[in-house]
């Protein structure tokens, strides 16, 4: 039978509304909606137009079995302008990249997930899981060299959609091998890191939980501070070098920043926490921050380098090699078109996928 929920996440895949993909086929609203809810039936016509306008074969819609990730396993990154729209669209193609991801499970042996759950209750709770998720991940008290390969040797994939992933901060997935959703669009490579942190909050602390409201989002900014930022080793620096007396060193901060590779920003909010700070000279350092143009990209960014996301690519790579398998082969597999992959795994500016796009 015709799937209707396929047809519903190729068509949020490809950001179109029902009216958009209603004008695209010369039918109403309404008959979309009947179809992706299973109260009518398309001929074949209709199925070969629809396939055309998605960029997938018409086999697609009639896959059964499927299993289909549920709210509580999406985690976005807060945005509030980010809108409706949008969050679908990076949602369907992050269920679809899930599936690849299974897929590449099945044909490589990729790092085992290790990736620790807790339950956390107060600061206190979050800040013994940062330190016992370092423990776990033997990454000591220090500063972090790639927060990239941190997550990826715990298991999870991490990755960025082009066109889509700037409209949210960030995007995790609960799956059976977790999923790191950035986006590079934010010109601040440090930033990419906390964001990273952050997430990784999330899949550690609110497995089968609904996430986006105020009090998970500050326990996974809570999280992201002390695990880039643990608090014995962070605040001897900042009391060395973050304040000459009761005023911030704004040199002091740099060399922090540059040490813990975190921004500036993340470093006031890190030490106002820690009651390194009061609040007023928090909000100080912050209105500073702004007067200095420094709050969205600070002066040390242009020149610092964004951590690559290495193991889709490795994936990618290997089963090109040692499968033989092609985009295009891998497009069959799954009943699109080439193109329609091609939204998901960007190749790199050196072209050294072109025969794996090309097939």
């Amino acid at each position: 039978m015709f799937n209707g929920y396929e047809l519903r996440l190729a068509r949020q895949y490809h950001g179109n509304t029902l009216t958009d993909l209603a004008g695209s086929l010369d039918k109403s609203r309404q008959y979309v909606h009947q179809l992706e809810t299973g109260r009518t039936e398309p001929i074949l016509q209709t199925v070969e137009a629809l396939a055309g306008r998605l960029r997938v074969m018409p086999d697609f819609f009639y896959t059964a079995g499927q299993t289909y990730l549920s709210d509580e396993q999406f985690h976005f990154r807060k945005n509030m302008t980010s809108k409706v729209a949008q969050k679908q669209t990076v949602k369907a193609r992050g269920e679809f990249f899930e599936r690849l991801v299974k897929f590449i499970d099945h044909k490589l042996c990729l790092p085992a997930v290790n990736v620790p759950t807790y339950e956390v209750h107060t600061p206190e709770d979050i800040e013994r899981a940062a330190e016992n998720a370092r423990r776990l991940w033997q990454l000591g008290m220090g500063p972090i060299a790639n927060m990239v390969r941190v997550v990826e040797n715990a298991g999870a994939v991490v990755t960025s959609f082009s066109g889509v992933s700037s409209s949210v901060d960030a995007l995790s997935i609960t799956a059976k091998r977790p999923i790191i959703i950035r986006n590079d669009a934010k010109q601040s490579p440090y930033r990419l890191r906390f964001d990273l942190s952050h997430e990784t909050g999330h899949l550690i602390l609110h497995e089968g939980q609904v996430t986006g409201d105020r009090a998970t989002e500050a326990q996974a900014n809570r999280f992201a501070s002390a695990f880039l930022m643990p608090r014995t080793t962070f605040s001897k620096d900042f009391q060395c070098c973050g304040k000459s007396g009761t005023r911030i060193s704004w040199q002091g901060l740099i060399e922090i920043k540059l040490k813990w590779k975190v921004t500036k920003a993340a470093i006031l909010y890190r030490a106002k926490d820690l009651s390194l700070i009061d609040d007023t000279q928090y909000l100080s350092a912050v209105i500073g921050l702004k007067k200095r143009g420094e709050g969205i990209v600070e002066s040390e960014d242009p020149g610092l380098e964004k951590e690559a996301f290495e193991l889709i690519n490795n994936a990618m790579l290997g089963l090109n090699q040692y499968c033989q398998l092609t985009m295009n082969d891998m497009a069959t597999l799954f009943f699109v078109k080439p193109e329609f992959l091609a939204v998901l795994i960007d190749p790199p500016n050196d072209g050294s996928r072109l025969a794996l796009v090309n097939g």
